[in-house]
């Protein structure tokens, strides 16, 4: 789940970053941010489906998945273990190639969960959900580069939102029924869909009220990378509840 916990340490009000520097130099330093945390969130990517494609093609992987569930857990331990020491010990996550072996093993352990969860649902249904996710992640990453709205300073109503979405979560969870499990995955998109603007913005700095220093790429990353993971969940869920 995304995390939104970002620190003074973390975030710059518009206009202090790059200050006593000239505009130019400004500019380089967050573009060439941006390129480095886009090319990290690839590579994440590409992991991720890879591992996807694993488990829906070659049998033997989610036969052996499916037989050893301590792997599961292990999978799911180092998931949070990195994911919390990465949002929370900002030492940790600027210090190179620590951050970098520690994303690397978030990524592995979320993607083997990923292709796990996938396998629960048909073939087709998988491939649509990542042909949709794409789509829209491509189109809310226009939208957030280009439009005028400042959605930095939703922060405190985003978090609300996803308290909200988090409850509802845990009803759904003893109402067993299709119509609340498709509203739940609905607000859910929206929710992440609505955090993926949040964070690229956050990302590009400019005009923004606030941006993420240059220096917190790694956890830049992590945060696009999460919102694009809950974003194609829910995306799943929906199709393969649509369909039942």
């Amino acid at each position: 789940m995304s995390y939104s916990g970002y620190s003074q340490e973390n975030l710059v009000e518009d206009g202090e970053f790059g200050a006593g520097s000239e505009g130019f130099s400004e500019k380089s330093v967050r573009m060439a941010f941006i390129r480095k945390v886009y090319c990290i969130l690839l590579a994440q990517l590409t992991v991720t489906i890879a591992f996807i494609s694993l488990f829906l093609f070659v049998k033997p992987v989610q036969m052996y998945s499916a037989n050893h569930p301590w792997l599961w857990a292990v999978a799911m331990v180092m998931t949070f273990v990195c994911l919390i020491t990465l949002a929370c010990c900002p030492d940790v996550r600027r210090n190179f190639p620590t951050n970098m072996i520690l994303l690397g093993l978030f990524t592995m352990c979320e993607s083997f969960l990923l292709g796990a969860a996938a396998s629960c649902y048909n073939k087709d249904e998988v491939l649509m959900a990542v042909g949709i996710t794409a789509a829209v992640v491509l189109g809310l990453t226009i939208f957030a580069m280009q439009t005028k709205w400042d959605f930095t300073m939703c922060s405190g109503g985003l978090f609300v939102v996803l308290i909200v979405l988090l409850v509802f979560g845990i009803l759904a969870i003893f109402i067993h029924n299709r119509i609340v499990d498709i509203i739940y995955a609905s607000l859910g998109a929206l929710v992440f869909s609505l955090y993926l603007v949040f964070d690229t913005q956050l990302m590009m700095g400019g005009k923004h009220q606030y941006s993420i220093s240059p220096e917190e790429y790694i956890f830049a990353a992590l945060n696009l990378y999460l919102d694009i993971v809950n974003l194609f969940l829910f995306i799943l869920s929906i199709i393969g509840r649509a369909r039942d």
